[in-house]
């Protein structure tokens, strides 16, 4: 029989197991709905509503991603891809909470805390990026518009960035690995970085092109993210 002492940290260490284990399932619970609703939101409000919006008043679609079969063509393919993957994903997790435990879970970082951090992330990633798209007014396109010169977008979030629809982006997948920390989510991260920095690339050779030494001057003042 355990000494008293002993058996009351023993207790005091289970129960604080336990509850440590219900809040973790309690935040499962909550991430099932509000990772499907946000991404929902930052894929339908932010890009398609916005697109229409934007459509409308043009008077042409503003996705202009090509389907030609070069290296710009690739980058958007896989876009596309990613994005569906990732939609796939949140809905899968909505349905099986368990089912990212499949993918490797970081169990290091799979606590509380971090699920707080991640959530207060993708708070942050929507509203920066809503913000971002309304600064650009007319500009907004989804890829690179090569039939009409579209006005250079300095004021605003592009004060403080050079991309910050893309920057939102990016965090928004930072806020979605912590808060389901596991090697899918964070493939999701590292390939669409480096898609992003890419596109990134050849919109800024765009860019140059279209606006000479303005857009020049532009990149010296602001950051490629932040």
């Amino acid at each position: 029989m355990l000494p008293l002492k002993d058996a009351i940290v023993l207790h005091s260490s289970l129960v604080y197991f336990c509850d440590k284990k219900l809040n973790i399932n309690n935040m499962t619970d909550v991430l099932r709905i509000t990772l499907l609703v946000y991404f929902t939101i930052f894929f339908g409000v932010a890009f398609v509503l916005k697109s229409i919006m934007v459509a409308k008043r043009i008077g042409k679609n503003p996705v202009v991603l090509p389907k030609v079969d070069n290296a710009y063509g690739l980058i958007g393919f896989y876009f596309k891809v990613i994005l569906l993957a990732l939609f796939v994903y949140v809905l899968a997790f909505a349905a099986f909470p368990n089912w990212h435990d499949n993918f490797l879970p970081i169990n290091q970082i799979d606590n509380l805390p971090f699920k707080y951090i991640g959530l207060g992330l993708l708070a942050f990633a929507l509203i920066w990026t809503i913000i971002g798209q309304n600064n650009m007014r007319n500009s907004w396109r989804i890829g690179i518009d090569t039939e009409t010169k579209t006005e250079l977008i300095t004021a605003g979030l592009f004060k403080f960035s050079r991309n910050p629809i893309f920057f939102g982006m990016i965090v928004s997948l930072i806020g979605l690995f912590l808060t389901t920390p596991n090697a899918l989510t964070g493939l999701f991260l590292i390939l669409d970085y480096v898609l992003i920095q890419i596109q990134i690339r050849l919109e800024e050779d765009y860019l140059t092109e279209q606006h000479g030494q303005k857009y020049l001057n532009y990149k010296q003042r602001v950051r490629r993210f932040l």
